[in-house]
């Protein structure tokens, strides 16, 4: 792997027995401890999202949603696990007209869509963990307990949410006021709950009291999640979807997670040469930026639950397709495009874990907008999330809200391969930011050469979800390349660098040739790679 020319802050992190990387130091530790004892990638994921859901409250937690993309190193099989939550059966397209909403409201009751992350997390130990959950509940415990000192990061985020929170009495109670950097927090409540989950299993979360409580709070506020909804709840399984880049296998979750955006990006640019671009090149830039807005569109138009709807994936992964695609963009001018519209947010958890038999997990973990819906369970410290804003209110459109159906995902792990053995297993969290960083990370290792660290390092830009000319780019970039973009008709809006609206990634590489392990962790989040 190359050295880069962009000012890393830090160098790779290399190890060869077992990695973790993630957004946030104690929980990296946490993960990388469980491996230190012998566990698996497995076990030391789970171990590190629940203590995510602790140190990172806002982001992530039981109240939400996950999706993971499984390595196995015996076999080179990869297996996808859909821990995403469906809608009440209750709340139905009609239902929604006959409250009069133009959109499914972003905080409140009605957005909260049953939380699967319980169910997901027991099923990936149950399929491949030597851990039991109680094993993986324990530091979360521990720490939500005896309290952890509040990054400032993480304090900067929480202090955002201030209004949101103060909404909800219990919100208010369990999360006000904001702590400041370096105050320790304790979540006794949580604590209790993890407890409950670590003895009573998945029967406790959702047919058990906490699925009662669930259900109370949320009708308590006029919403429509019932014990009921809880108690259908199930974590799916399935197959990758994928392309090839330029010898490099990508993998993403299929819908209803928006991975085939970067896909169906990877292979409109796997049509241009790549010999001798300099990185800095306005030409590749507008590509990039232009195939990417045809990807978002596409995932706009299609990306639903497929058990609800017919999602054309081999379609729209077709080397035709991406030729078709290709041929709309000009070389000198930005497109006009018309994109439906979706609620942007900012938070979310991603991490990754290699262990030291190769096995490898990408793991993303959400309650979709900070602290999801603003509601608190009482006496829990659940947060609920907010995912179902992301479903439509317009007839026929695939993602269109129904009863007992998963809205369009956001948060989406990826993996790709070399010659069928894992290569990378990473994942860029942040809103449509997500599919943006998968395909700006992927070209700046498979055509630049870069290492996981100089990869996630390098500027970035990102383009308006919504279809518009808007295009944020780092100041890293150019003066001279940002003026030539903006000729070609972008909205260019230079921003800072290491800004957090960016994403945040994490990437551990496999050397095909020794196995060493090369970890690389955002610029933009507190977060680090650790192995030992």
């Amino acid at each position: 792997m190359n050295h880069s020319h962009f000012p890393s802050r830090r160098s790779a992190v290399l190890a060869r027995n077992g990695m973790v990387a993630t957004s946030q130091p104690l929980a990296a530790m946490a993960g990388l401890k469980v491996l230190m004892q012998g566990g698996n990638a497995a076990d030391a994921a789970v171990t590190t999202a629940a203590m995510l859901n602790v140190v990172e409250p806002m982001s992530t937690g039981i109240g939400g949603d996950c999706f993971a993309l499984i390595y196995q190193a015996g076999t080179g099989q990869v297996t996808t696990l859909n821990g995403s939550g469906r809608s009440p059966a209750a709340l139905s397209l009609e239902e929604a007209q006959r409250l009069g909403l133009r959109e499914v409201p972003f905080t409140g009751p009605l957005p909260v869509t049953v939380p699967g992350t319980v169910s997901g997390w027991s099923a990936l130990l149950e399929r491949f963990g030597t851990f039991s959950l109680a094993d993986c509940l324990a530091p979360a415990i521990t720490t939500a307990e005896v309290g952890f000192p509040v990054s400032e990061r993480i304090s900067a985020g929480w202090h955002r949410a201030e209004e949101k929170l103060s909404k909800d009495a219990e919100a208010t109670r369990v999360y006000l006021p904001a702590p400041r950097p370096g105050q320790i927090h304790r979540q006794p409540d949580l604590a209790r709950t993890l407890r409950s989950i670590s003895e009573g299993g998945l029967e406790v979360f959702y047919r058990g009291p906490l699925a009662e409580k669930i259900a109370a709070c949320v009708q308590s506020q006029k919403g429509y999640l019932t014990a009921q909804d809880m108690a259908a709840h199930t974590t799916t399984w399935d197959q990758p979807i994928r392309t090839t880049y330029r010898g490099v296998e990508v993998l993403e979750h299929p819908p209803n997670g928006q991975g085939l955006a970067a896909l169906v990006a990877l292979n409109i640019i796997k049509g241009y040469e790549r010999d001798g671009v300099d990185f800095f090149n306005p030409d590749r830039w507008h590509r990039m930026i232009e195939a990417m807005r045809l990807g978002m569109d596409d995932a706009a138009h299609h990306v639903a639950d497929p058990d609800m709807a017919d999602v054309p994936v081999a379609q729209l992964l077709s080397k035709g397709y991406a030729d078709q695609r290709r041929g709309l963009i000009r070389p000198d001018r930005a497109l006009q495009m018309e994109t439906p519209d979706q609620p942007e947010h900012k938070d979310t958890v991603y991490l990754t874990v290699i262990d030291g038999k190769g096995n490898a997990i990408s793991f993303i973990n959400s309650l979709y907008d900070g602290f999801g819906s603003g509601l608190v369970v009482p006496d829990t410290g659940i947060c609920l999330q907010n995912r179902g804003a992301c479903f439509t209110l317009e007839p026929g459109h695939p993602n269109a809200l129904s009863g007992s159906k998963r809205p369009y995902h956001t948060i989406i792990p990826a993996m790709a391969l070399k010659d069928g053995k894992l290569w990378l297993s990473f994942g860029v969290m942040g809103g449509f930011m997500q599919p943006q960083g998968h395909l700006q990370v992927v070209v700046n290792m498979v055509d630049y050469g870069l290492n996981p660290q100089a990869a996630l390092d390098a500027p970035r830009f990102r383009v308006d979800h919504r279809g518009g000319l808007k295009v944020q780019i780092e100041e890293g970039v150019s003066l001279e390349t940002r003026e030539a973009l903006a000729a070609m008709g972008h909205d260019v809006h230079a921003e800072t660098t290491f800004g957090s609206q960016f994403g945040g990634g994490q990437i551990i590489a496999v050397d095909p040739e020794s196995g060493v392990l090369w970890g690389g962790s955002e610029p933009r989040k507190d977060g680090c790679a650790v192995g030992f």
